[in-house]
């Protein structure tokens, strides 16, 4: 499996950006995850082949993810300076639902950095 993330960028706050992750082989459960310098890497959305999906708590409500054949999306809007972090695009082809320590997760993208100003 081979994962590509594109989409980062900088923005003030309050504004969008939309993550695409290109991916090719099995991905049963795909995620986001981010990481801010100096924290650990948190899960921010996954999303099950049968289309059901998680948020974590920060992002609920203003975070959209989706996935199509070979693609996962993050849309991510009204942006805050606490968003500011390289985000990781990841895959597990072991299981079926999603775990949400990253620990479980196969493959990773090289990251994407989103850099939210105030």
């Amino acid at each position: 499996v081979q994962l590509q993330e594109s989409g980062g960028g900088s923005v003030q706050s309050g504004g969008s950006l939309k993550l695409s992750c290109a991916a090719s082989g099995d991905t049963r459960c795909m995620a986001w995850f981010r990481q801010a310098p100096g924290k650990e890497r948190e899960v921010v959305a996954d999303m099950r082949m049968d289309g059901s999906s998680t948020y974590t708590d920060s992002v609920k409500g203003r975070f959209t993810i989706s996935r199509g054949p070979g693609i996962l999306y993050l849309q991510m809007n009204s942006l805050k300076p606490e968003d500011t972090a390289m985000y990781y695009c990841a895959a597990d082809s072991a299981r079926w639902w999603c775990a949400k320590d990253p620990v479980y997760f196969n493959y990773w993208g090289q990251g994407t950095q989103v850099t939210v100003s105030s």
